[in-house]
């Protein structure tokens, strides 16, 4: 970063673009301001395309070789001054899209027919939905998905090797029946997986059918072109779902289920940033140190756990800000109005603080690791955890009220092994079961936890 970035950066209002500018630099193509007049020319000239190799308009000219390397060099090195040339014009017209039209006019000037068919039988939110829908497709592409599997990888990694670590489980923050650290990491991986799978099938909708949805500019001017199905092929072409029935806008329905999975996969992720951070707290996981940081600036011994709680805080203004989308978005004023527009305008902004916890969330895993010692201690301090086995087994015996004598034995009480032992060799029962029940210890109790872990 140069000297000018670096100055910018800190007089950023966003921490997007200031203190976190570096870790968010890949989302800036796609929300910026560059970035959706980018989208909006793709749609522009695409549509131009199509007008002449979908709906195949008799009285279109035809492409030179010229202008059609100009249209195809516009959008594939679209530039920061091409978007400057069209914010210039939009402050003399005051029109952020008709400014883009006037762009592509004037770069195909040699062909002033043609230029006509820009825009042609478009309303500004024919572009405008299109744009939104490739910038959120790019998003979900590039940048949340690429992330979201990095920690997907982690998560993975750390279920697999701490499969067969056992750790007590804490039910209401009291110690309860033993897992594994690899175990307890995997039901987070499942959680994400499936949310994953819903957020890559979320379709993003797209349409074209004029002022209030019913192509008629369209058919007016060429009666005998079947408008809805050039409208189909040119938003399947863009690689998004067709939307039949709109108003002036695409009613953004499908953003808002996209914002809903998001919103899921980051609760998911406060559920288990939080959960990271209290095992920290207890001692059940250290953090490797770096040597040149500081944890406190009066404390030297402080290893905080930062990144989870970096990750907290994005995931919940991210949330706050999708929590709007899912409300805002689907709601329009009779065939349009633009409460929309400056809504549309920070989904970069919820994405950006989603990205960023995930990164956090990665760093933090990174620094991660089990505290045997510590682990293998609360396990053997807390032997009354069998009391569990022992009463469902007491249970299968037909003893008498299995749970309220274990209840009786063990509930607000210090139990150790010998306690335990003494309690299992007075039962009435055969000799076989109570050698598999003394063979029972916190550390081997776990059912099917290593192996539900090895399995995600």
């Amino acid at each position: 970063m140069n000297a000018s970035e670096q100055t910018a950066a800190l007089m950023a209002i966003s921490p997007l673009d200031g203190r976190y500018q570096s870790r968010t630099a890949d989302l800036q193509a796609i929300f910026s301001e560059y970035g959706l007049i980018k989208f909006r020319v793709t749609v522009e000239v695409r549509w131009l395309k199509a007008l002449a190799e979908i709906a195949r308009l008799p009285d279109m000219p035809a492409f030179t070789a010229e202008t059609k390397n100009q249209l195809d060099t516009l959008i594939q090195a679209f530039s920061l001054q091409d978007a400057l040339w069209v914010k210039h014009r939009e402050a003399d017209i005051n029109h952020d899209v008709k400014a883009v039209e006037y762009l592509i006019k004037e770069r195909i000037a040699g062909q002033a027919a043609l230029s006509e068919f820009i825009h042609f039988g478009c309303t500004s939110e024919d572009i405008n939905n299109l744009a939104y829908g490739l910038m959120l497709q790019t998003a979900r592409t590039q940048c949340l998905l690429p992330s979201l599997d990095k920690l997907v990888a982690l998560l993975k990694k750390f279920a697999h090797d701490y499969a067969e670590l056992p750790m007590l489980a804490r039910t209401h923050g009291q110690p309860a029946t033993p897992t594994t650290v690899g175990k307890e990491i995997a039901n987070v991986l499942a959680r994400l997986k499936r949310q994953m799978e819903q957020l890559t099938q979320v379709p993003i909708m797209g349409k074209l059918n004029g002022a209030t949805g019913n192509y008629s500019a369209l058919a007016a001017a060429y009666p005998e072109t079947d408008w809805p199905v050039v409208s189909q092929q040119f938003v399947t072409q863009l690689g998004l779902t067709w939307n039949p029935y709109t108003t002036q806008i695409e009613p953004h329905d499908a953003m808002a289920e996209l914002f809903a999975v998001l919103m899921r996969i980051n609760t998911i992720l406060i559920d288990f940033n939080r959960d990271l951070w209290g095992y920290i707290a207890i001692q059940y996981f250290t953090q490797k140190t770096v040597a040149s940081e500081v944890g406190s600036s009066t404390m030297p011994h402080k290893v905080n756990p930062i990144d989870f709680e970096n990750a907290e805080g994005n995931l919940g203004v991210a949330n706050a800000l999708l929590q709007h989308f899912c409300e805002k978005l689907p709601i329009s004023r009779w065939q349009r109005d633009l409460s929309d527009s400056t809504v549309l305008r920070n989904i970069g902004v919820a994405i950006g603080h989603s990205v960023l916890a995930y990164q956090s969330t990665c760093q933090g895993m990174e620094k991660l690791a089990p505290n045997c010692g510590q682990l293998a201690a609360d396990l053997n301090h807390h032997w009354e955890v069998l009391g569990e086995a022992i009463q469902t087994v007491m249970r299968r015996y037909h003893i008498e009220q299995p749970y309220e004598k274990l209840k009786a034995f063990t509930r607000g009480k210090d139990i150790d092994q010998a306690a335990i032992h003494q309690f299992i060799h007075a039962l009435d029962m055969p000799a076989s079961a109570k050698k598999e029940l003394l063979a029972l210890t916190p550390n081997n109790y776990l059912g099917y936890a290593i192996a539900l872990a090895q399995a995600t």
